[in-house]
C-alpha cells in the first residue's frame, strides 16, 4: 500500500488553541505526521510525493467564498495589524453570525477582519498562521493522489495534515481547514462513476462529509465516533437520526458511541457500517481515519486498543473495493504511528 506525503504540511503551525478563552499550546502538531511517517517507514510501504492538481479538480466541493477567504485570511490578518495590535499573532473569530443575532435575514462576509474569521470558522480553536493555507493546500493534494493511486493498486494511505473531516461546504473548525476526505470521495465516484462510502472512524464525527454529502446519494456517509449527547465535538451534530435528505435520503448513517467504549461496541458498529455501505452498492471506499479512539488519547473518551484498531482493518478490507485511508485524528505521540500501522496491517493481512 503506497503512503502519499507532503512535507508542506511543517509549513502549518496553529500557533495552539484557543478553548473557552484561553490559548492552549494545543494538539494538531507538526510532529504528528512526521511520528506516523517514520512508522511506515520502519514498516516498509513506499511513500511517494503528492501530486498537484488544479484548483477546479480540488476544491469543488467547497464554496468559493470559503477558498478565496482561507486562501487570503493570513495576508488580510497582517494587513490589518492585528498581529501587532493587540497582538494576535494567528487569525481567530470574536464574534459569529449566531441565530439569535442575525435571525432570518441574509448574512453576507462583514468588511471587518476579526468579525470576517467568525463568518467563515465555527470554533475559536482552529487559528491560521501563515503557512496555514500552503499546508491545506498540499493535503487536498496528497488525499486525491492516493484516491488515484487506490484505484490503481487497489488500496492506498493519504497521510494528510491538517486533516480535514469537520470542514464542511462553507466553514471550518475543529482543527481542519478543507476537506481531505471528501475530496478523495468525490474524485473516486467521478472516476468510477459508481457510488462510494466514506466510513469516518475517527472518534468525533464526521460531520464534514455528513453536511457535503447530505442531499447526494452517489457519497455515503458513515461515522461511528464518541455521542455528542454526552458532551462531546462536535455538540450539536452526530446523533443516530440523521439520515440524509432528498437524493440522499438513507445515505448517511450515524452510530454514536457511549465513552469509554473499548474494542467490542467500536468494532462492531464498524462492522455495521461495512455492511451498509456493501448493501448500498458501494464501489469504493474512503475511511477518515483517526485513531484517537485509542485508549489514552488526550481529545477522546473511547478505549479501543491495538488490537482493535487491527481488527477494524480486517474489517473495512471486507468490502473488497478500492479503499483509500486519510488521515484524520490521533494526538498521542508516542501511539499515533504504531496504530496507524497497525489499522493498515489489518487492512492488508
Amino acid at each position: 500500500m503506497p503512503v502519499v506525503w507532503s512535507d508542506r504540511h511543517r509549513l502549518h503551525e496553529p500557533g495552539g488553541e484557543i478553548y473557552v478563552g484561553v490559548r492552549t499550546p494545543g494538539t494538531e502538531l507538526a510532529e504528528r505526521a512526521e511520528r506516523i511517517l517514520a512508522a511506515l517507514q520502519a514498516a516498509g510501504p513506499p511513500v511517494v510525493a503528492a501530486t498537484e492538481h488544479p484548483d477546479a479538480d480540488a476544491l469543488a466541493l467547497h464554496s468559493p467564498a470559503l477558498i478565496e477567504y482561507l486562501r487570503s485570511a493570513w495576508e488580510e490578518w497582517e494587513a490589518s495589524g492585528l498581529a501587532s495590535d493587540p497582538g494576535q499573532d494567528r487569525v481567530v473569530p470574536y464574534l459569529f453570525p449566531h441565530p439569535g443575532l442575525v435571525g432570518s435575514l441574509p448574512v453576507e462576509p462583514p468588511a471587518d477582519v476579526a468579525a470576517r474569521a467568525g463568518f467563515f470558522c465555527f470554533d475559536t480553536m482552529t487559528l491560521i498562521g501563515p503557512g496555514t493555507w500552503n499546508a491545506t493546500r498540499a493535503a487536498v493534494d496528497v488525499a486525491i493522489t492516493a484516491a488515484d493511486a487506490a484505484l490503481d493498486r487497489g488500496a492506498a494511505y493519504a497521510l494528510c495534515r491538517p486533516p480535514g473531516h469537520h470542514v464542511t461546504r462553507n466553514a471550518f473548525g475543529g482543527s481542519c481547514y478543507l476537506n481531505n476526505s471528501a475530496a478523495a470521495a468525490a474524485r473516486m465516484r467521478d472516476a468510477l462513476v459508481a457510488p462510494v462510502a466514506l466510513l469516518d472512524i475517527d472518534a468525533h464525527h464526521g460531520n464534514g462529509a455528513q453536511s457535503i454529502f447530505w442531499n447526494d446519494g452517489s457519497v455515503l456517509t458513515g461515522s461511528v465516533h464518541v455521542d455528542p449527547g454526552a458532551g462531546w465535538f462536535p455538540h450539536y451534530v452526530g446523533f443516530a437520526g440523521e439520515a440524509g435528505d432528498g437524493e440522499g435520503a438513507e445515505a448517511n448513517l450515524n452510530l454514536p458511541l457511549a465513552p469509554g467504549s473499548g474494542d467490542h461496541p467500536w468494532v462492531a458498529a464498524i462492522e455495521r457500517l461495512v455492511s451498509w455501505a456493501s448493501e448500498a452498492g458501494a464501489k469504493a471506499l474512503v475511511v477518515a481515519l483517526g485513531v484517537d479512539a485509542a485508549g489514552g488519547d488526550p481529545e477522546a473518551p473511547l478505549a479501543v486498543t491495538p488490537g482493535g484498531f487491527a481488527a477494524a482493518g480486517r474489517m473495512l478490507a471486507e468490502l473488497r473495493v478500492p479503499t483509500v485511508f486519510v488521515q484524520e485524528g490521533g494526538y498521542d505521540l508516542e501511539t499515533i504511528g504504531p496504530l496507524v500501522v497497525e489499522t493498515l496491517s489489518g487492512f492488508e493481512r
